[in-house]
């Protein structure tokens, strides 16, 4: 499985980046107000860092719209993943834009129903966000198993990205699903590395390590 950072900070993506563990990122609207750069220079910065995807949401909800920007910001660089809502506009856009050997992302998408709509419109990639549907009382990762079954049993070739993740144990819970990808903010993916025996046996491994004579 695939894991991408969902943010737009840089400090945060060099660092994560530095792991060796980073194949991608997300962006939003939310997370690039908070950098107080421009959508275009904050992905294009970010594409300097990351070799993988990395997808950038268009603000437009009609179709003239979300063709425009799509294809502004296709051109930034070659790794941009245009973002697209769940919406009939959004289809409609993602086909077209498809077409144009565009890569896309269609996100906000809740149900499996809207996933098979996406995968057939072709997009790249389509995000459950798992975390929004836990909040209204249904299961995200419940989502996530079914639309990997259906993906498998029609061979569709659009990838399922988890989105919203707040804890941990989901991005066990996405890799046991079979999800191609988890996109994990920054503190999910420090506590990722986390655990307290880990802590514990290598204070145990430092303190007899000075123990060991020297000659």
């Amino acid at each position: 499985m695939k894991l991408f950072l969902d943010t737009a900070n840089i400090n945060e993506i060099r660092e994560i980046a530095s792991w060796g563990v980073l194949d991608g990122i997300t962006t939003n609207p939310s997370l690039l107000s908070k950098e107080g750069i421009s959508l275009e220079k904050s992905i294009k910065e970010i594409c300097k860092l990351v070799k993988g995807p990395v997808s950038a949401e268009v603000i437009s909800t009609d179709l003239a719209g979300m063709l425009k920007e799509g294809r502004a910001y296709s051109k930034w660089a070659k790794n941009v993943v245009i973002k697209i809502p769940m919406t009939i506009e959004g289809l409609k856009a993602v086909k077209i834009l498809t077409k144009e050997k565009i890569l896309t992302n269609v996100t906000l998408c809740f149900s499996a129903n809207q996933a098979i709509l996406a995968a057939k419109a072709g997009a790249s990639y389509v995000s459950p966000f798992i975390g929004r549907l836990d909040d209204a009382g249904e299961s995200g990762m419940t989502l996530v198993e079914e639309i990997v079954q259906i993906f498998e049993n029609y061979c569709f070739m659009t990838e399922v990205l988890v989105a919203s993740i707040r804890e941990p144990r989901q991005v066990t819970e996405a890799a046991i699903a079979g999800a191609d990808i988890a996109t994990v903010p920054f503190a999910i993916f420090q506590k990722l590395i986390a655990h307290q025996l880990t802590d514990i046996g290598l204070k145990k491994f430092i303190e007899d390590s000075k123990k060991i004579p020297k000659k």
